[in-house]
């Protein structure tokens, strides 16, 4: 597998600006949240160009909802196994992978998710921003079977950064990967 990364783009937070509009639009009544994450969302990380979007829903229904409203917009639901939250993607005509849409049931700690923390703590640390780009330059130069592989190689940089964040608000320790709070 081969993985692009592209260097920080300023033009990214307009993108999820734009998406976010329609997805107001699409789901006037349901959206109670919606927020630009992963790599793209934090300035002078290098990332996959992928816009990564949370959507805080309710009610939380099937994903043929979603799926059917999305569809003008160019997303396909992607299946993941997950009952708690949707992925659905988007891609250009000529097959260009643009975003990801999570759907996710709306909670009033919804922005106390990791990923949210992640993006936040990483925002305020450029030390965290220039190490996390040189483990993925070194994880983009390496050999890796799947997307999910690399992704998985950069799941204990991950975790001590979500660790931070999560005590940096008072929070238990949650492992990353099966998101169980773990006992201090």
């Amino acid at each position: 597998m081969t993985l692009h990364l592209s260097a920080y783009s300023e033009a990214w937070p307009a993108h999820f600006e734009t998406m976010k509009e329609a997805l107001l639009q699409l789901f006037p009544e349901e959206a109670r949240a919606i927020e630009h994450v992963g790599s793209t969302a934090v300035p002078g990380l290098i990332a996959k160009p992928v816009i990564d979007i949370f959507m805080a829903v309710s009610p939380f229904r099937k994903v043929e909802f979603y799926e059917e409203r999305l569809q003008s917009e160019g997303y396909h639901y992607v299946p993941t196994g997950m009952t708690e939250r949707y992925l659905l993607s988007s891609h250009t005509p000529e097959g260009v992978w643009t975003h990801n849409l999570h759907v996710l049931p709306y909670s009033p700690d919804f922005l106390l998710r990791n990923e949210i923390l992640f993006r936040n703590y990483l925002r305020k640390n450029p030390d965290l921003i220039q190490e996390y780009n040189r483990l993925k330059k070194h994880l983009s130069s390496m050999p890796l079977a799947s997307l999910e592989d690399y992704t998985r190689a950069k799941t204990g940089f991950i975790q001590q950064v979500v660790d931070k964040a999560r005590k940096a608000c008072g929070l238990p320790r949650q492992n990353v990967w099966t998101m169980e709070i773990e006992e201090a």
